[in-house]
């Protein structure tokens, strides 16, 4: 037995003491291979899963290494069994490879003999492979790889790719750093991802994701289709290439509900490209309609099915996945792993708030007690009924009003989920409402004036969960939120993380209405933020308001 600071459980858990002098050594030393699971305060849980092992071995660790790795850290002997499936799992990846062969194009190569005849026995994967050209090869249907590489992965044998990748239609972009520059961790970020060919980068929100796709945009120096979550952070993206590239506004074309530009660079919505016309997903063609050098998934945890299915069909190109979370809630890392290519970076938030280069946030859960009236209703209410109820308390009105008080002239979001209950928050604070149906220009029209200061206080549906940046915001109220999300938690609370310029602290408020569904999902969505280590401190919404809640209404 040593004194590591890492205990190693025979159910695939690795727990590591936080203030072990060689914590940060090890953390280094396990990232590659195993998943951060929780991150509170002196013991983190990681997880050693198939998928993260896989991910290892496609960014070039070995078993070897994830064996000494374990045992050089761990405080106790490491359960010979956990080290034996270490060893078996890691030796599954790779004895499938897709390789450009001269004379017949696009093969799978089999490194063992046995796992060749099994996968062309598989009936949702055989008609995918065409002629078997030697005792060892297989033709493969170009349009297939990706969907091969999916259906291998399900099956646990996933492939290796070294098909490479076509160059596309060159285009010179170049970063200009006037007056500022790529941060080490978004440089590396960049460096990793581009050595891998295609991957994904998992940075939290505010640490500059955007650069790290300008910085793929540089070494690619290639024509570039990024795919956003909406208008408003496809102009982000937009202004930030113009601000910080070589890139000219007309060198960049928006592909959204109000425009149609195909250009060099174009930014499109996922929206636009997955509506239907007629049953048919006809903005798919855009994947076709250039050469494209690299393709770039803002927000690729959001990923839906039908960019999945596309993206199946770009496999020649390079592909940039980023994100904040892998965490989705359909269980498709898989297919993210598959399609788009293996975690290439990750660091912690906590590391980048360490660094300064995210500002430190204080998270507070406001528990309100609903009134007679309001708990009656809640339960004589039909199932599906109960939580629109109990999230859009009238109770929680005065909190919010309370919140805004203690943090009077401080730019404020409060954010919630129904429009009604938005509605009457907007109406009672005196606050405008940004939801779905607000025209573009009169979000941008906001969204600017809050970040010039002129308007202190925003009221906004879900449309503010992604890539909005709004540097200046300090202050979050969550009134309401889709079920138990955790990616909206995390999306939520970044809004707030940009620096800023005082060196403030940002505060994320949730109110929750107790005893009811309400908390139960608001326990399940803070759970990513605990991962993270932002701890949630329990406030009675009394202690806010003084001795009684007012029942309203």
């Amino acid at each position: 037995m040593t004194d590591g600071p890492l205990i190693v459980q025979s159910d695939k858990t690795l727990l590591l003491e936080v203030d072990h002098p060689l914590a940060d050594e090890t953390r280094t030393a396990i990232a590659p291979f195993a998943e951060l699971e929780r991150a509170p305060e002196h013991v983190h849980t990681y997880r050693v899963t198939p998928l993260a092992l896989w991910n290892a071995r496609a960014a070039g660790h070995d078993a070897e290494q994830v064996v000494d790795a374990l045992v050089r850290y761990s405080r106790y002997p490491v359960p010979q069994p956990l080290l034996v499936d270490v060893v078996d799992t890691m030796a599954r990846f790779g004895r499938l490879q897709l390789v450009n062969n001269p004379a017949h194009g696009l093969t799978m190569v089999s490194l063992d003999r046995a796992v060749l005849e099994e996968v062309l026995r598989n009936k949702k994967i055989s008609p995918m492979l065409g002629e078997r050209v030697a005792e060892d090869t297989v033709i493969v249907h170009p349009s297939e790889r990706g969907r091969l590489k999916q259906a291998l992965l399900k099956v646990g044998w996933p492939a290796e790719d070294h098909a490479g990748y076509v160059d596309g239609e060159a285009h010179p972009i170049a970063l200009e750093e006037n007056g500022w520059q790529l941060r080490d961790y978004q440089r590396l970020a960049a460096q990793s991802f581009w050595a891998g060919g295609s991957g994904v980068v998992v940075l939290p929100c505010g640490a500059g994701k955007t650069m790290v796709g300008a910085a793929a945009m540089a070494e690619a120096q290639a024509t570039t289709l990024i795919l956003v979550t909406n208008t408003v952070a496809g102009r982000q993206w937009k202004r930030e290439l113009i601000a910080r590239t070589s890139l000219t506004e007309e060198e960049i074309g928006e592909y959204s509900g109000e425009r149609k530009e195909v250009r060099p660079v174009t930014i499109a919505t996922y929206q636009v490209i997955t509506r239907k016309t007629k049953g048919e997903y006809k903005h798919l063609e855009l994947f076709d309609s250039r050469d494209w050098g690299l393709v770039i998934y803002d927000e690729v945890h959001l990923l839906p099915a039908p960019v999945f299915r596309m993206t199946a069909d770009l496999q020649s190109r390079r592909r940039l996945g980023l994100t904040a979370t892998l965490v989705r809630e359909d269980g498709r890392e898989g297919d993210v792993f598959s399609l788009i290519g293996p975690k290439r970076y990750d660091v912690p938030w906590r590391d980048i708030e360490a660094q300064g280069w995210i500002a430190p946030a204080d998270c507070v859960e406001v528990r309100v007690t609903l009134t007679d009236n309001e708990r009656l209703q809640y339960a004589t209410a039909e199932p599906e009924e109960r939580y629109k109820l109990c999230s859009t308390a009238r109770t929680k009105l005065p909190v919010v009003q309370a919140i805004l008080d203690k943090h009077k002239g401080e730019p404020t979001l409060v954010i919630g989920a129904y429009l009604d209950q938005l509605d009457e928050l907007g109406e009672g604070l005196n606050a405008p409402v940004i939801q779905g149906s607000t025209k573009n220009k009169e979000r941008e029209e906001l969204f600017d004036a809050f970040r010039r200061g002129e308007l202190k206080t925003l009221v906004v549906s879900k449309v503010a969960n992604f890539s909005i940046d709004l540097p200046e915001a300090s202050i979050a109220v969550q009134v309401s939120g889709t079920f138990g999300s955790r990616q909206e938690e995390a999306q939520r609370l970044g809004r707030l993380l940009r620096p800023k310029g005082d060196g403030r602290q940002a505060h994320f408020y949730s109110i929750v209405s107790r005893d009811t569904l309400d908390a139960d999902y608001a326990a399940h969505r803070q759970r990513f933020l605990a991962e993270q280590g932002y701890a949630y401190k329990i406030v009675d919404a009394d202690d806010l308001l003084g001795p009684a809640v007012p029942e309203v209404g």
